[in-house]
């Protein structure tokens, strides 16, 4: 007896034991992004003896929202599916390595470009979960995220592809509250293309603007988000 009713005290103390059973549930999220850009400089010189290097040496907080649906598919491992926004920037900085100490022009040895961005993002995830821990599960993820740029852009020194393709990866915890699931959760996500834009038309005509294109060979894209899931 005293076995039994321990049994049940224990009981008592999970909050919504029965939420992992759902083959399907749904939920949201909101979170931050850090966005940023690997690029690959070539080195490139100028004919009038410039050399520019670029690099993204500092990292914003951007806003993202999601909607959330879960396909159980076994004890462990679930299936998610969670489009939604991400509001954010990244600010390119150019610096001519070549330039004289002595340099009279500001704009011949350092310049910048404010690169705002407004993705819609597909992903889809596969979850591995640990087992339960009284009211906390932690989990692994991996998966893969389409991207796609939806707002205005205005192209100065670099061009960027408008959709991109991402893998990913984090971890999380699942937090089994009274009235729902709260699960924060880290994510890593890799650009698979070169979404550097080498082709200027626009640009056929402005010399000191297409420079930095040709500076560059490969620009990707990569992002760590810290999402808050309800559930």
């Amino acid at each position: 007896m005293p076995h039994d009713l321990a049994a049940q005290d224990n009981d008592r103390l999970l909050n919504r034991q029965y939420a992992d059973n759902k083959r399907i549930h749904f939920g949201f999220s909101v979170g931050m992004n850090f966005q940023d850009l690997k690029l690959t400089n070539n080195g490139f010189i100028t004919e009038d003896g410039e050399q520019w290097m670029a690099e993204v040496p500092n990292h914003s907080p951007g806003f993202c929202v999601n909607v959330l649906a879960d396909y159980r598919l076994g004890k462990h491992f679930n299936l998610r599916f969670s489009p939604g926004m991400y509001f954010g920037n990244k600010v390119v900085k150019f610096y001519n390595q070549l330039a004289p100490t002595d340099a009279l022009e500001p704009s011949h040895v350092r310049q910048s470009q404010n690169l705002k961005c407004t993705y819609v993002v597909l992903p889809i995830d596969l979850k591995i979960s640990a087992l339960r821990y009284r009211n906390m599960r932690p989990y692994f993820t991996a998966g893969a995220m389409g991207v796609f740029s939806v707002g205005k852009e205005r192209y100065e020194q670099l061009k960027l592809s408008r959709s991109d393709v991402m893998l990913t990866v984090g971890l999380g915890c699942d937090f089994y509250l009274p009235f729902f699931k709260l699960c924060p959760e880290l994510k890593f996500c890799f650009g698979l293309r070169n979404i550097l834009q080498r082709k200027r038309p626009d640009l056929d005509d402005n010399p000191e603007m297409m420079r930095f294109t040709e500076s560059l060979s490969k620009v990707h894209n990569s992002m760590v988000v810290l999402t808050f899931y309800f559930e």
